[in-house]
């Protein structure tokens, strides 16, 4: 399955990453159900842990979860 990763914004600065969540496919839903900009940054999966913004706990459990 292929996962992305995609930003969610601060509200005061919406051009400022607050978090990155994990999406599954092109999907603009994050795992943890957060509904995210369908204009929102993405990153391949394989940055997860990398960003120095930091990543949603329960998008990161149910992520591993998923993957080999």
């Amino acid at each position: 399955m292929l996962h992305l990763m995609r930003a969610e914004y601060e509200e005061e600065r919406p051009e400022t990453v607050k978090i990155w969540h994990m999406v599954r496919g092109e999907g603009h839903v994050a795992m943890c159900g957060r509904a995210l900009r369908e204009d929102a940054g993405t990153l391949p999966d394989g940055e997860w842990g990398s960003t120095a913004e930091p990543d949603c706990h329960s998008c990161g459990a149910l992520y591993l979860r998923e993957v080999p």
